[in-house]
């Protein structure tokens, strides 16, 4: 029998994951990929095409394309998880796995900010991003909000790359004078751990006149007076509400005991990422290991695992632990992108290096998103259309 390696979840993760064992064992490993979707999306390509500047078919990264030597992708619902066992109960049948590996990220739920379904839009969704297209397109006067609604959220950029990218197309539709944006945050700066990149932001906000209110959360909408409550009581008038929703642990995860409930994170070893339960791990936006939730972060934690599973598999030395180590891009807009590089877990506090918005970045951020494109599904991608 082969050795059989189950990965839940096709995120940056999963899709990393799954391919190095592929790369490194081939058909001498059994490896099953789920999903419950039949697509990959990055998070960057949502703005791309909320914004017009992508059509939502050309974003859109097809499971069925990923095929790689001993890896079998599977597009199903996940029932029960039972972390002793090593056994996943889904749609599609019943698997039991010498290694597991969580990585189904976190889900959103929208329904946890009162008035914010029937009130506001969210963007983190592919399908709320997708149908905002139409409603900015409508947008002409008012305040606008970005706002976000729980202290933990993917990709921490994103609500300030929104605020620019809302600025360009607005401006550019000649409707800018006529609105206001607005941008709230749980944090004090944009970026906590990089004062330079935080900095940047906040300086780019100034410029273009965009509004950051700080160390808050949106905690309702009132769609009736159309205000959008904080958490320390203050009210914003709003005629488009772009929201960040509350995140939380995927509910078969909260089931399976990994996890003590919704807000609770994964926890797992710092350096391996190994959960209380042997041979089972948890890659990526589920844990709770406090690096940002984004992809960059998933997928060095996807190679971190799959570099132990090949150790335990060969017998091999153990490898290097996880650091933390991650890059993001952010849209400035103006047609530049700025870049932080940051290091969570190697010091004492989280260190990072800023790098100017510029066209260069711009090339830089395609090239990253192209090239995975590439090594996943082995074709070719362009991430600016």
């Amino acid at each position: 029998m082969k050795t059989r390696v189950v990965v839940l979840g096709a995120g940056f993760g999963g899709l990393e994951l799954t391919t190095i064992l592929s790369e490194a064992m081939g058909e001498a490993l059994d490896v099953v990929l789920i999903d419950k979707s039949d697509s990959f999306v990055f998070g960057f390509s949502k703005l791309e095409v909320m914004f017009g500047r992508q059509e939502a078919a050309a974003v859109r990264h097809y499971y069925r394309d990923f095929v790689k030597p001993g890896v079998k992708f599977l597009q199903t619902t996940i029932r029960s998880i039972d972390p002793t066992a090593r056994r996943v109960v889904t749609d599609a049948g019943e698997f039991e796995a010498d290694y597991l590996v969580v990585a189904l990220g976190a889900d959103l739920d929208p329904a946890a900010t009162p008035g914010l379904v029937e009130g506001g839009n969210e963007f983190y969704t592919v399908e709320g991003a997708f149908a905002l297209r139409d409603v900015i397109a409508k947008f002409e006067r008012g305040p606008a909000i970005v706002g976000v609604t729980g202290k933990s959220f993917k990709c921490p950029p994103a609500p300030s790359e929104t605020a620019f990218l809302l600025h360009d197309y607005l401006t550019s539709h000649g409707r800018r004078e006529a609105t206001e944006i607005t941008v709230v945050m749980p944090f004090g700066v944009p970026i906590p751990p990089s004062p330079e990149t935080s900095q940047a932001i906040l300086g780019a906000f100034a410029e273009r006149g965009i509004r950051f209110v700080k160390d808050n959360l949106v905690q309702a909408l009132d769609p009736a007076r159309k205000v959008a409550i904080l958490t320390d009581g203050t009210e914003l008038p709003y005629e488009l509400f772009l929201g960040i929703p509350v995140h939380r642990v995927p509910e078969v995860v909260v089931q399976s005991g990994l996890s003590t409930d919704a807000y609770n994170w994964v926890p797992v070893n710092k350096k391996t990422l190994e959960t209380a339960f042997p041979r089972v791990w948890a890659v990526g936006d589920v844990n709770g290991i406090g690096t940002p939730k984004a992809g960059n972060f998933a997928e060095g934690g996807a190679k971190v695992v799959a570099a132990e599973i090949l150790a335990q598999i060969t017998g091999g030395p153990e490898p290097e632990g996880y650091r933390g180590v991650g890059t993001c891009y952010i849209e400035f807009g103006n047609e530049q992108v700025g870049r932080v590089d940051v290091e969570f877990l190697a010091g004492p506090k989280p260190t990072g290096t800023y790098y100017a918005p510029s066209e260069k970045l711009v090339d830089e951020k395609s090239a990253s998103g192209a090239s995975r494109i590439l090594r996943w599904f082995g074709r070719t991608w362009s991430a600016r259309g």
